[in-house]
C-alpha cells in the first residue's frame, strides 16, 4: 500500500506544480486553491508512504514522479520543448524511479 500512497503523492505533486504555472505569481484564486491543496496532499500521501519505505527512496520516487509528470506536462501544455535529449533525459529519471522501486 505505500507505493500506491507515494504513486498518488507523486501525482498530486505534479498537480501543484502544474496548477502553480496558472496562478500567475498567486493572483488567480482558483489554480491557488489548487496549489495549496496539491501540495497539503501530496505531503500528506508522502508521510503515510514514509510510514513503511526508507526516506531515501521514497523521496527520491517522489521527486522523481514530479518531475518526469510535470516536464512531460510543461510538453504537453505548455508547448515546451520535446527535444531528444530532453526525453532521454526524462527516461533515465523514470528508469532511477524503476529500478529504485525494484531494490527497495
Amino acid at each position: 500500500m505505500a507505493w500506491a500512497y507515494l504513486f498518488i503523492a507523486g501525482l498530486f505533486e505534479v498537480s501543484w506544480a502544474v496548477a502553480l504555472k496558472y496562478t500567475q505569481g498567486f493572483s488567480r484564486l482558483v489554480p491557488s486553491l489548487v496549489t495549496v491543496i496539491g501540495m497539503a496532499l501530496s505531503l500528506a500521501f508522502l508521510g503515510l508512504a514514509l510510514k513503511s519505505l526508507p526516506i531515501g527512496t521514497a523521496y527520491a520516487v517522489w521527486t522523481g514522479i514530479g518531475a518526469v509528470g510535470t516536464a512531460v506536462l510543461g510538453i504537453y501544455l505548455f508547448a515546451e520543448p520535446a527535444t531528444a535529449a530532453r526525453l532521454a533525459c526524462i527516461l533515465l529519471i523514470l528508469a532511477g524511479i524503476a529500478g529504485l522501486k525494484f531494490v527497495a
